[in-house]
């Protein structure tokens, strides 16, 4: 996540309820925030105020922008995210094709609202934001921290109505991955084909859609920008894009939407997020698309296969496809048979194991989301490539949904699973839990969506339980919903 300039040295935090100046609290250096910033206190006793330096920032308002951040965190962490849908990509051998974030027809224009920001380095991203909330960057000190932010549910606003409004552009903020300027990092973001890796890009966009027909450099700097988008009462959307240097300008590459949800500081309960407020007509339209987004998120999740049974039409579908796998020697419903140029569903996917050691902790101290994409993203490439038996390329990344935190010390377990296909294209399902070695459980903790396109044609997945035949319809439902924004 990205973050806003901290305080000066020396200088003491302002509250924006009254305007005076106070002292940090004992949230601050005591929790490892390198200036003693973080978590800190005043005596206005305003409910929802929050001492800060230049523009106001309130408890509450959560998001990857840094809008509302200032003070003790009070938002959600990357792996409490609401359902997630990132940017509808179409990527043929090497080359990014337009197509839309959000399923509309068209894209608004995008206002220009970097006037006086100041690009922050990708490297530094982290530890800004560790700076502003004053979390520790000592694993040994986090049970410490959590305990202190109990006594912060006193700033928090009763009400949304407490909270100022805010404009997008007071969200906006820049960051920049200088591939380009500094090769010595450009190694940790090189594949084999001396390309870009996409799930580190997965993995950037998550600290801190539409796609043009540029190809990612990997030795052209490249530009994250983001602002909020659209609120509700404690929820918001974020747009996130990026753009890489070319003869001397920054031109489209992609774009990235991101819904999050604020938190109480312990992390149990929703909290208020500011008001935001468009000022013109193009954030107006941009306002607009984001109630739109929401709509068609709970539209999706009403029909889900897991609430609602199949339509006529997909009834119909895993029928044809039992009666294309019956064996006509014999006259029994379990027998089956496999059709030419066919797998079944149960001999298409790869598992795999990831051990989550502190090192890819979050600020709140738990497993950074970006790092569960890359690994969800790294293990479906490579379920597209075992299946498909050639290079596959990324067209969507879609709807991927944080159900539950991963903490830290937790076995992850990831399962990728090709549940349809057609012609040169796979769908990919993968999903994560989390094991307890001690009561022997599996939890669900995330859900991701995958399209790949291959080299060839693929054979076509069968599926021959009726579980399968619910992946494979929820896996075509995807697919389709992908290829109609293309």
């Amino acid at each position: 996540m990205v973050s806003c300039p901290s305080l000066r040295p020396g200088e003491r935090p302002r509250c924006e309820a009254t305007g005076t100046r106070g002292r940090p609290g004992p949230g601050g250096a005591a929790r490892g925030s390198r200036r003693g910033q973080g978590g800190g206190s005043h005596s206005c006793g305003r409910p929802g105020a929050r001492c800060v330096r230049g523009e106001p920032r309130v408890v509450g308002a959560g998001g990857p922008c840094g809008w509302g951040r200032r003070g003790p965190a009070v938002t959600a962490p990357a792996s409490t995210m609401l359902p997630t849908r990132l940017c509808i990509m179409r990527k043929l051998p090497s080359v990014l094709a337009r197509t839309l974030t959000s399923g509309t027809s068209a894209s608004p224009g995008l206002p220009d609202m970097s006037k006086g920001q100041s690009p922050i380095h990708v490297n530094n991203v982290r530890s800004e934001l560790r700076d502003i909330v004053g979390a520790s960057t000592n694993w040994r000190d986090h049970v410490q921290a959590m305990q202190e932010r109990k006594a912060l549910h006193t700033l928090l606003a009763k009400r949304q109505e407490d909270l100022p409004p805010r404009r997008m552009k007071d969200s906006y903020l820049e960051v920049i991955l200088p591939l380009g300027s500094q090769p010595e990092i450009r190694e940790k973001y090189l594949n084999v084909h001396n390309s870009v890796r996409f799930g580190r890009i997965l993995e950037d966009l998550d600290s801190l859609g539409d796609l043009c027909q540029k190809i990612i450099h990997p030795d052209c700097d490249i530009k994250f920008t983001g602002n909020v988008s659209w609120v509700g009462k404690t929820s918001m959307e974020v747009k996130m894009h990026m753009l890489q240097l070319h003869d001397g300008d920054y031109s489209p590459v992609l774009d990235a939407t991101f819904v999050m949800v604020a938190r109480d500081p312990e992390n149990k309960r929703p909290a208020f997020v500011n008001p935001l407020i468009p000022e013109s007509p193009e954030e107006e339209e941009i306002f607009k698309q984001g109630e739109m987004n929401k709509l068609k998120r709970i539209e999706f999740s009403t029909a889900s296969l897991l609430k609602m049974a199949p339509t006529a039409e997909e009834r119909n579908i895993v029928h044809d496809i039992f009666l294309n796998t019956l064996d006509t020697r014999t006259v029994s419903f379990r027998s089956r048979k496999l059709p030419p140029n066919s797998v079944w569903m149960e001999d298409a996917k790869l598992k795999g194991l990831q051990i989550c050691h502190p090192e890819e902790r979050n600020i709140f101290n738990r497993i950074f989301g970006g790092f569960l994409m890359r690994k969800a993203f790294e293990l479906g490439w490579a379920t597209a490539c075992s299946y498909g038996g050639s290079r596959p390329f990324i067209v969507s990344v879609d709807d991927i949904m944080f159900q539950k935190p991963v903490e830290v010390g937790s076995l992850l377990l990831l399962s990728g699973q090709v549940c349809y296909t057609e012609k040169k294209y796979i769908q990919v399902r993968v999903h994560s839990e989390v094991y307890n070695a001690n009561t022997r459980e599996h939890h669900t903790t995330n859900i991701f969506h995958f399209t790949f396109v291959s080299e060839n044609e693929v054979p076509q997945v069968v599926p021959k339980t009726y579980g399968e035949s619910m992946l494979f319809l929820d896996g075509k439902r995807h697919f389709t919903a992908v290829m109609k924004e293309i």
